[in-house]
């Protein structure tokens, strides 16, 4: 055997079967994405019984409901640096740890004041979880099945959010709306020992980082047994210019990509938001029942997961561009029939968004740009409390509402064409 031949660990996750192992990978993500889901969605959850004991307006409701999602914007921008630097495994496991603590404190809270810091400092873990979660998915998947297996790491956010609710509809009156918190803290704080004890670090990182070969060689020894046998290293393919992450994602050979992912997140997001937080208000004020807006609304949800697997599984077969493209078109033409096919298109096209994103950019930047493009989307969520609200103050008609929220959609397909005749003309780049 020789024992000085190298290995290239992109050709072995591509060349082979996808293995239990890395199912395991992508079954810890999921669990991660779910408890973010969960988390994300708990003061929606409550906030009618908090109304209730503590005589609580809605306009101080307002800043609770917003201080997460300003927490999630800046953990986002911060953690993808970080985990570029120090690894994938660290920051997840501190992110579920950090924002399992802080949801857990929360149930304790004594005002609204502290409510609101609380849940901005959860903000913090949840935004560094989920971009994460989808980068270290997207290094353990061979390419032909990134994307999808992306989506299925994302749909635990629907599962954990829905999950969530039906709890919730138990909880609340027998136990009281803190129970929802502790629940949503302390099962976090149960999975971060398992993560130390099972998840692995990302294959790609530790080669990019040469980490000691061992450490490497147990890795591939449980993604393909036998195969490390005689290896003397290991190697994948680098980076056209070895930068740090934030220069790599800012570098001219990702600059104009790195725009056009923000743009299209960030109108893709303000969609999703809007609808999740507006669409029965519209609804309502278009003249139709509590019953049609509650129907109208749980189709959005329901569609939402199903249109991320399929658009995940689009994007691996054919131009993941034209996919998200044709995808954005349709919820464009779409908004205001059909809202199944909203929540379809809306809610797939966000999800390969991040499929996109881990997709296009090299392991040495693939969390930064994976978070940045997560952090600078959590904006238009922010934006999108302030433009439903507006919109229903102005009395516009529906019909009228919902031409305006086509243009966004239509924003983010022209920003994804744009990306994609980018990448058509820079053939030389290429991720690992």
């Amino acid at each position: 055997m020789n024992a000085t031949r190298t290995m290239d660990v992109r050709e072995l996750i591509n060349g082979r079967p996808f293995g239990g192992f890395q199912k395991l990978v992508v079954f810890f993500c999921f669990v991660i994405i779910a408890l973010d889901g969960f988390d994300v969605a708990v003061m929606g959850l409550i906030a009618p019984q908090l109304r209730e004991d503590w005589g609580v307006t809605p306009q101080e409701l307002g800043p609770v409901l917003s201080a997460a999602l300003v927490g999630l914007a800046i953990g986002a921008l911060v953690a993808g640096p970080l985990a570029d630097r120090y690894g994938r495994k660290i920051v997840l496991v501190s992110s579920v740890l950090f924002f399992g603590f802080w949801t857990l404190v929360t149930a304790f809270s004594g005002d609204v004041g502290q409510l609101v810091i609380f849940r901005f400092l959860t903000g913090l873990g949840l935004g560094a979880a989920m971009p994460n979660a989808a980068t270290l998915t997207a290094e353990f998947a061979p390419e032909r099945k990134r994307a999808f297996l992306v989506t299925v790491a994302f749909c635990g956010f629907s599962f954990g959010a829905a999950g969530g609710g039906f709890l919730s509809a138990w909880m609340i009156p027998n136990l009281g709306w803190q129970s929802v918190l502790v629940m949503g803290g302390v099962l976090p704080l149960l999975v971060v020992p398992l993560m130390l004890w099972k998840m692995p670090e990302s294959l790609s990182f530790l080669v990019s980082r040469r980490a000691p070969r061992e450490r490497i060689r147990r890795i591939v020894e449980r993604i393909a047994p036998g195969v490390a046998d005689g290896c003397g290293e290991f190697t994948m393919p680098s980076a056209p210019q070895q930068l740090g992450g934030v220069r790599l994602v800012l570098s001219s050979h990702y600059r104009f990509g790195t725009l056009m992912l923000w743009v299209g997140y960030f109108t893709v997001l303000f969609l999703v938001y809007l609808f999740s937080s507006w669409l029965p208000t519209l609804v309502r004020s278009g003249g139709y029942s509590v019953t049609d807006a509650a129907i109208v609304t749980s189709m959005f949800q329901v569609g939402g997961p199903i249109g991320a697997l399929c658009v995940g599984w689009a994007m691996d077969r054919f131009r993941p561009h034209g996919v998200l493209l044709l995808t954005m078109l349709v919820a464009a033409l779409a908004i205001g029939a059909i809202a199944w096919a909203v929540g379809f298109c809306l809610n797939g096209g966000s999800v390969g968004m991040n499929a996109m994103a881990t997709c296009f950019y090299p392991t040495e930047a693939r969390a930064t740009g994976a978070c940045w493009m997560s952090g600078v989307g959590r904006f238009g969520a922010i934006l999108s409390a302030f433009a439903g609200g507006q919109m229903i103050a102005m009395g516009l008609p529906l019909g009228q509402m919902f031409v305006l929220l086509a243009v966004p959609a239509v924003v983010f397909g022209l920003a994804l064409a744009a990306k994609g005749l980018s990448r058509r003309a820079m053939p030389h780049l290429r991720t690992a």
